[in-house]
């Protein structure tokens, strides 16, 4: 019995060896291809870790910093509805950027009908990432190889949410829930993401010299636009200009303006794309033009009303950190400064008198506050640009700003307005004048605050 069970051992210690030998000697399985877009991440923890930071900061703007701070200016009866929208702009962005998204804007095209990869690379990304498929838990992007693609994916994600969720302050208090869906899953994948692609992924307006840190042309002017043309393309609210249409609570917009605030230290100092001087920079340079922005509209608004309102010192906060977006990881803190001091009166004339003199209803100042705010801010980066902070900032003008502008607007204008046209043709944009009166809340979604 001892033989026999010794030999069972000393059998199954040979065929243990045998099989761990040949494991060892089989050839290693070949590595996944990588994407025309990645690398082999090569990771930096410290960067990492503020990237993921950054990524919730970003992320703590829209939910729930953007639906306070538009929830505080509508009026009572479409509160809950105004909230909504950032909730479901939230919901259908994310989605849109993992089916097909994230490929568009930060793809590499190959080669198609005849022209070569380089060329279509120009213009749009491509659909090798659809879904996500290619991405893996070691591979990175070629921009920021020390970061897991997962992790940049999703701070990418930030900014896909929070620009359309910019856009409902246009419309606000008068459009369907589900025109709004719609337009937000159409407008994400056939405006934001080709835009981004040109500025950021590779596209031709990073390659001829345009520059945008964090979003002044992709996000603010994008959205502002588009803001503006749906504003035009709805109609004014029922009693706009007729009967007073005031904030019911002020103090839930300071409360979403404080968040904003908060969370673009993430979206302007992340944009450096790691724990660097970079970073610093851009923080310092967030902080200061909002201070300042919100001290220009001030004054501006006292000269014309006598009395700041917190609504204006808050909007003159939101506009700073517009303005500096674009610049915030370009100019040094006295180009910081300036850019808020002139992004507060230039805010502040869009916001109150050229919508008054034009008459068109932007219900919370879309294009008032970032149409405005990210054309001055885009053009003035052109003009503080300081090698002494980033050496991309060598060669920049105005000029080159300003084509970047151009297409931006172009682009997004009349691609708002085909959607807005397939929208309402299909899903519906405007709830009827009953459900306007009524209120959204209660017609749309039957939630109502308590009286008090």
């Amino acid at each position: 019995m001892v033989r026999l069970r010794s030999g069972l051992v000393w059998g199954l210690t040979l065929i243990t060896t045998a099989l761990a030998t040949a494991a060892s000697a089989a050839p290693a399985s070949p590595a996944p291809a990588l994407l025309a877009h990645q690398v082999p991440l090569e990771l930096d923890g410290a960067g990492t870790a503020w990237l993921i930071t950054s990524t919730a900061l970003v992320l703590l703007m829209t939910l729930p910093g953007l639906a306070l701070f538009y929830g505080g200016m509508v009026r009572r009866k479409n509160v809950i509805a105004t909230i909504t929208q950032s909730v479901g702009v939230f919901a259908v962005a994310t989605l849109v950027w993992f089916i097909a998204g994230y490929s568009i804007a930060f793809g590499k095209a190959g080669a198609l009908a005849g022209y070569d990869a380089d060329t279509v690379n120009q213009v749009i990304g491509s659909f090798d990432a659809i879904f996500l498929n290619g991405v893996g838990m070691e591979t990175a992007h070629s921009l920021l190889p020390g970061i897991p693609e997962f992790v940049w994916i999703s701070f990418q994600l930030t900014f896909a949410i929070i620009t359309p969720a910019l856009v409902t302050g246009a419309f606000a208090e008068r459009l369907k829930y589900s025109g709004l869906l719609l337009f937000t899953a159409l407008w994400s994948l056939l405006i934001y993401a080709p835009i981004a692609h040109w500025v950021w992924g590779g596209g031709f307006l990073g390659s001829a010299g345009v520059l945008d840190f964090a979003g002044g042309a992709v996000v603010h002017v994008n959205s502002g636009v588009a803001g503006l043309v749906c504003a035009l393309f709805l109609g004014p609210r029922k009693g706009y200009g007729v009967e007073p249409i005031t904030a019911h609570n002020p103090v839930l917009t300071m409360i979403g303006a404080s968040l904003l605030l908060v969370g673009w230290i993430g979206f302007n100092a992340g944009s450096a794309g790691g724990a660097n001087a970079l970073a610093g920079v851009a923080l310092v340079n967030t902080i200061l033009a909002a201070a300042a922005a919100s001290v220009s509209w001030k004054i501006i608004e006292v000269m014309e009303k006598k009395k700041p309102s917190l609504i204006g010192v808050l909007s003159g906060i939101v506009a700073g950190l517009v303005a500096i977006t674009p610049a915030a990881g370009f100019v040094d803190p006295k180009g910081a400064v300036i850019i808020g001091l002139i992004a507060g009166p230039a805010c502040y004339a869009a916001s109150v008198w050229i919508k008054k003199l034009l008459r068109y209803d932007d219900s919370l100042d879309a294009f008032g506050i970032h149409g405005a705010g990210g054309l001055v801010g885009a053009l003035l980066t052109g003009v503080f640009a300081s090698t002494a902070i980033n050496s991309l900032s060598e060669g920049a003008t105005v000029m080159n700003q300003a084509i970047g502008l151009l297409w931006t607007i172009a682009y997004s204008a009349v691609g708002t307005f085909v959607i807005l046209l397939v929208c309402k043709f299909t899903t519906g944009l405007r709830v009827s004048a009953e459900g306007e009166e009524e209120g959204l809340d209660t017609h749309l979604h039957g939630e109502a605050l308590e009286s008090v």
